[in-house]
């Protein structure tokens, strides 16, 4: 995504319009077809390197914001390594300790000082079995700025040619990571049409709510709600977007998700995740949102985002199914190796209470038949969770329980809850407590057919 300081935007009678660019316009399409090909032809070059060559293409065109923009989610699709052939921290040390040796250091280097730096350079490169040329760039060649790009997209560097003092050896990837290095292919297409999304992201990072409409698409659009831990609320609605009483009635739903200006602290870490939700909306064919934007932080003051399926946003999202967090991965991973009765299952179903909607996380079933319902909160107020709990109670299901987080500034003695049925944790949920709860608000699941 974009950072706040290349975000383009105008304001104007109580609206936010993202200034986004016409991808079909030739000068842009041109420009992004030579930020791509200078990434390209800096694959396995040092990050000093590539950032010069952009900061020069910059000054050669008067859309400053633009260029760097384009640039930032480029540098996105990148992996930058340090390459040395031997460990940089034991370069240094070895070419530190031999040069204590040879001490007085001089402000004037004379012939015979060139030659014992000299001597240093070759005694520690013999001793590590690499070149003189290897050595001298393997010093510092973990600072970022020499740090080598060795992805672009689906372009990888086998090895990397470091040229020192006009002498070139040639230095094998081996990959400090375990993973291999995956891309797709980059167009200028698909780098405009990147770029508007990024600009509509932007403004999203100061939202105070965020106001979607769905028509078709409904499980992979909240399962993202759910995965960057969205507060939110859930309405049925017809086909004009009118709330409507139950889901019987819904054509299709309205999400209500609270911005950070709601919460105690993480503001601005709350609303990445809202404008990381954004690309989750181009899966389907009718959408719309309505953001309300903070412009004045002292005086409260907000403006109006409206977008909808005609902007003619890409997704770059997967669509279909999948654990919604980090945090429920991790949970059903653990239940995978526990020892309990109790099985762990993906909860699909609509839980309708009435004007709104539950989208579960989980259920736990035992084999015995009962049936336990598990709803996962990551983010949340203490009003958002009492109206939550208050519509739940208004809805009776039993069977429902809940995960809060405590990683906020408020806590169970800030609300007034039933403690017994909601679980609270800190960096992660511990399945026997889940099981527990399971046992204790378990009803017995209705037999097919009845």
């Amino acid at each position: 995504m974009l950072t706040a300081d290349l975000a383009r935007s105008r304001t104007s009678d109580g609206k936010v319009t993202p200034l986004f660019i016409d991808p079909d316009d030739a000068r842009y399409r041109k420009t992004a077809g030579e930020l791509i090909e200078l990434f390209e032809t800096h694959v396995g070059e040092p990050k000093a390197d590539l950032d010069t060559a952009i900061d020069q293409l910059t000054v050669a065109d008067t859309d400053y914001k633009i260029i760097q923009g384009l640039a930032k989610l480029l540098r996105d699709e990148c992996d930058f390594e340090t390459v040395a052939a031997a460990e940089p921290h034991e370069i240094r040390q070895r070419l530190f300790e031999r040069a204590n040796d040879s001490y007085p250091i001089v402000r004037q280097p004379t012939l015979e000082a060139d030659t014992r730096k000299l001597d240093v350079y070759t005694a520690v490169a013999d001793e590590l079995g690499i070149s003189l040329a290897e050595c001298h760039q393997g010093m510092y060649a973990d600072l970022d700025a020499n740090n080598r790009l060795v992805r672009f997209g689906d372009q990888v560097a086998e090895s990397v040619e470091l040229d020192t003092d006009g002498t070139t050896t040639t230095t094998q990837l081996t990959g400090q990571s375990e993973e291999s290095y995956t891309g797709k292919a980059l167009t200028d297409e698909w780098l405009l049409n990147r770029y508007n999304l990024a600009l509509a992201q932007a403004v999203l990072y100061d939202a105070t709510e965020l106001r979607i409409r769905v028509w078709d698409q409904f499980a992979t659009v909240f399962s993202y709600v759910k995965l960057f831990g969205l507060m939110h609320r859930i309405y049925p609605i017809d086909e004009h977007g009118e709330r409507v009483s139950s889901t019987d009635l819904a054509e299709g739903y309205e999400a209500i998700l609270d911005g950070p200006a709601s919460l105690f602290r993480q503001s601005r870490k709350y609303g990445i995740r809202m404008a990381n939700f954004l690309p989750a909306l181009p899966h389907c064919k009718r959408w719309e949102l309505t953001a309300d934007i903070l412009v004045d932080e002292s005086a409260n003051e907000t403006r109006e985002l409206t977008l909808d399926q005609t902007t003619g946003f890409q997704t770059h999202y997967s669509g279909g199914s999948r654990y919604d967090s980090d945090l429920e991965r991790t949970l059903a991973d653990k239940w995978s190796r526990s020892n309990t009765e109790w099985n762990l299952v993906r909860e699909d179903d609509v839980i309708d209470l009435g004007a709104e909607v539950l989208l579960p996380d989980f259920a736990m079933e035992h084999p015995d038949g009962r049936r336990t319902i598990l709803e996962i909160m990551g983010f949340w107020t203490p009003e958002y969770l009492e109206e939550k709990l208050a519509k739940i109670r208004q809805a009776d299901v039993e069977n429902l329980v809940l995960a809060v987080s405590e990683n906020l500034d408020c806590t169970s003695e800030d609300i007034d809850i039933e403690a017994a049925r909601v679980l609270w944790f800190k960096t992660g949920i511990h399945v026997y407590d889940v099981v527990d709860l399971a046992e204790r608000y378990a009803t017995q699941a209705p037999s097919a057919g009845s």
